[in-house]
This record gives C-alpha cells, structure tokens and sequence, in this order.
C-alpha cells in the first residue's frame, strides 16, 4: 500500500524570504548567512528592546580632553572576566581536599593537562594585574576628581569592589595549599580574628571554626568561586549604569567654556 505524503504546511507570511529586488546580483551564500544573522538579531530586538539599552550604554557624549587614563576602569572589568573564566576552566580539575587531594589536583593542572600551566599562570598572575589595575583606576578618579557630586555613590561602590578584591586574593592564595600559602593564611586568619569587635566572629567564620581546619580550605574556595564574584558582577552592574547615567569628569585641566549669556550676567 502506497504510502500517504502529506503537504508542507505553508509559512507564514512574516516569515517568507523577501523576493529579490528587480536587476540585483543573485546572492550567494556568504549573503544569505548575513541576511539570516541579520534577521535572528531583529528577531531577538523585537521581543527584547536590547538595542535601546545597548544604545543608551554605548553612545553617550564623552567630555573634551578624555585620554588613556580613562580605560583603566574597562582594564580592570576585562581583567576580571579573565580571573573569572580561567577560573572556571581550573574548577573544573581542582579539588578542595585539605588531605592531599588540592596539592595534587593543581600539580596535575600544571603537569598533566593540556595548556594547564598557561591557563594557571594567566590566573595566578592575572590577580596581581587587577589588583594593580584597580589601584590605578582609582587613583585616577581620586586625583581628577570623579568621586565628588553628583558621583559619590559610584565611589563607594568602587571602594566595595577594591575591598572585594582583596578578598578574593586572599581566598585564592590558599587554594594551591602548598607550605606557603598554608602559612600565609594563618597568618591573615589571625590578623583579622584580632579586630576589635566584628575581628573574632570574622576569624571564626574565615577559619569554619575556632581553630584552622581542612573546613577553611572548602570555606575558602566556596567564597573564591562562589560568592564573592557574584558580589562583583553585580556591583560591577550598578557601576556601570551609573556611569552611562552620570556620565564622566572631563580632566581637571581641562577648563570649562562659560557661556557668554552667564559671564554678561555676572558683570
């Protein structure tokens, strides 16, 4: 018996290829490719409205006199997403095991896997460059005078990330958990458990205890790889809508232009 073969259901119209325009060239399939990303970004634009958004972010009227020294805070957010994919490419060998296991699993990364030593080197001294780069950033928006009104509140979120970055050094440090880093942690541990006040309850919470145990090292990779970079995306987020919505400083030697209406005024 003959098989049924029922017919192709038509498309709808709005999704029908146009027809070629009258004495245009035959396209070939480079242009067909352009034409089908084309339509996939108007499609997710249609039923999303990112395109505003990405507009209001990107362009955006920059002060006379801008420089090099303005990229830093970029430097720093790029340096970040370094930190943050190499790091998930070393999860995926690392094991937070105080008994052997963490030592072990970061010499395997080192001597065993494919690009392991590149992949770890770009980590381990890739923290060194964001503390740097941090440092400077901020540096800068304090000699040029980008904390002041209106843009205080982007200061102190910026003071939060450069304390965040701080943290997630020091949890990273232990993480090898060789002899030095070890010790090196102990020592921090006990600087920050003789705080006045919040310094033993932070001790103890740093340590998963009273005392130094193998619960630091799983505490210390939980807060490396967990929660303090979710902490930084999302005052990352709010930093950078406060900049498009504040917009930023023009260098301090760059002089204002009065307008001559308010000089007339003021004589």
């Amino acid at each position: 018996m003959p098989k049924l073969k029922l017919p192709v259901p038509p498309l709808p119209p709005s999704l029908r290829p146009a027809p070629p325009k009258p004495g245009a060239p035959k396209q070939g399939p480079l242009d067909k490719a352009a034409e089908a990303g084309i339509y996939t970004v108007d499609w997710i634009d249609e039923r999303t409205s990112l395109s505003g958004g990405l507009r209001w972010m990107m362009f955006r009227k920059v002060p006379k006199g801008t420089n090099w020294f303005y990229t830093l805070g970029s430097a720093t957010m790029f340096a970040f997403l370094s930190q943050a994919i190499t790091g998930v490419f070393l999860a995926m060998y690392y094991r937070p095991d105080a008994a052997g296991g963490a030592y072990e699993s970061v010499r395997h990364i080192n001597d065993d896997v494919f690009l392991g030593e590149f992949v770890h080197g770009m980590h381990k001294w890739g923290s060194s460059v964001m503390v740097i780069l941090i440092f400077l950033h901020m540096a800068r928006t304090f000699f040029f005078g980008a904390y002041k009104y209106p843009r205080e509140l982007n200061w102190v979120i910026g003071v939060a990330l450069l304390i965040l970055t701080f943290v997630m050094s020091l949890t990273g440090y232990l993480l090898p958990f060789d002899q030095r880093s070890y010790w090196a942690t102990i020592v921090a541990n006990n600087i920050t458990a003789s705080g006045p006040l919040v310094g033993p309850y932070l001790g103890d919470f740093l340590n998963g205890g009273s005392e130094f145990n193998a619960t630091t090292l799983s505490r210390f990779y939980a807060i490396h790889m967990m929660l303090v970079p979710g902490i930084i995306g999302a005052l990352i987020g709010a930093h950078l809508y406060l900049v498009a919505r504040l917009g930023t400083t023009a260098p301090p030697w760059q002089k204002v232009k009065v307008p001559d209406e308010l000089t007339e005024e003021k004589a």
